[in-house]
């Protein structure tokens, strides 16, 4: 396997780029794979993610001389985000962008959920990516009704479009987000990386979600905006719980650049876009000297070697973007009706679910829910995409149909 830790990449003072490097073309909508668009997405995420932990390490380091290492690479973190966002195309509207960021979700979890090794955590992310297939089929209901274009463009037939858990009762009391972290002692260090990963890609969610939903002029596409979005800060809240909180800072830096290399690494095996694999190529020789920065500043500060918090094997197999279809069914016919209690997870309503769908519904159908009623009243049915056959929870079948 590649171990990141044998490698020195491209010495950091040769790492800041001019404008014209910075000014890359974005990606042809019709013509790209649509899993190029997940992997930038995804990175637009981990990079949102190495900038936003590197400025709250600034504020809390007293060391003068780690602030300027850590606004050095901060720097460079910031330049590889602006490329890797900026291959987005402009033409593409914000529910299109919407879609193709639950489409990361939703495969991105399912393959998490798949390779992890930790029960606990593999639940975590079960339970997470029912939630994230239901707000696809809200927001391709919602795609068809305002811009009058199905997510199929999008999708392109490689994730199913159908209800997941239902977004309404998706609103739980935030006691009831907060689950058990791992133990940093003992957990596998693929799990480290699966965590960090799936927060990150969850958090960039939810602030695209907070700040593009009043954009819109049509009141339930800004109603619907508002309600997933919370739900977003929900999933932000029970995946950042899962990581330990004894971590100290220098081995959260050195994890969230080893977690980069891994990424930028995977994404390098898999991309069929000749362009976009030289951006990963060049962040990945970028990213290896972040990773040696930070492992100094481990042995320095902390005392320990890298392998301590990374492992000595190297890199975990590839994250790989590819269909989930048959697993993502079998999770809908065995764990559509979990809910969460405590740490755990349990199948009945309880009280302080009970509260607080009370106090947030109030008696009143959510956005998630009209949306689809409203779809079906101007169309006779609801947007589905079921390439493998009718849902496999036969209550949450289309009521007159569907179409794609």
């Amino acid at each position: 396997m590649f171990n990141p830790l044998e490698h020195k990449g491209i010495p950091l003072e040769s790492q800041i780029r001019n404008w014209r490097e910075l000014n890359v073309e974005p990606i042809d909508p019709e013509a790209v794979d649509p899993y190029t668009r997940c992997r930038i997405i995804t990175m637009n995420g981990i990079e949102i993610e190495a900038i936003n932990f590197q400025h709250q390490f600034a504020r809390n380091c007293p060391d003068q001389e780690v602030r300027r290492q850590l606004a050095y690479v901060r720097y460079v973190e910031s330049q590889q985000q602006r490329v890797v966002n900026w291959l987005l195309p402009g033409l593409a509207s914000v529910l299109e962008t919407t879609l193709g960021y639950e489409q990361v979700a939703v495969d991105l979890t399912a393959w998490v959920a798949r390779h992890e090794p930790d029960p606990y955590l593999k639940q975590a992310y079960e339970f997470g990516v029912l939630e994230d297939f239901d707000h696809l089929y809200r927001y391709a209901n919602l795609y068809e009704m305002v811009e009058r274009r199905k997510a199929e463009k999008v999708v392109n037939g490689l994730t199913e479009v159908m209800p997941g858990r239902p977004t309404v009762v998706e609103h739980r009391h935030p006691f009831d987000e907060v689950r058990t972290p791992y133990d940093r002692n003992s957990v596998d260090p693929r799990s480290k990386l699966n965590a960090l990963t799936i927060l990150s890609a969850e958090q960039q969610v939810m602030f695209y979600y907070m700040n593009v939903g009043p954009q819109y002029m049509e009141p339930i596409a800004r109603q619907l905006y508002q309600e997933i979005s919370l739900i977003e800060q929900e999933h932000v809240t029970h995946y950042e719980s899962l990581l330990d909180p004894g971590e100290n800072w220098w081995e959260r830096l050195l994890t969230h650049e080893y977690n980069e290399c891994w990424l930028y690494y995977s994404f390098l095996q898999q991309e069929s876009d000749p362009r976009i694999k030289a951006v990963w190529e060049l962040h990945l020789q970028m990213e290896l000297a972040h990773l040696q920065q930070a492992a100094d500043l481990l042995r320095r500060h902390d005392g320990r070697e890298p392998e301590e918090i990374v492992g000595s094997a190297g890199l975990p197999e590839p994250l790989t973007f590819e269909p989930n279809k048959d697993y993502l069914r079998h999770l809908l016919s065995t764990q559509i009706d979990l809910n969460k209690l405590g740490e755990g997870y349990v199948r009945e309503a309880h009280e302080r679910f009970e509260w607080m769908q009370q106090q947030l519904h109030d008696g009143q159908k959510p956005p998630s829910e009209q949306v689809i009623d409203m779809h079906r009243e101007r169309f006779g049915d609801e947007y589905r995409i079921e390439t493998e056959g009718p849902h496999p929870v036969e209550e949450l079948r289309p009521r007159g149909g569907s179409h794609a």
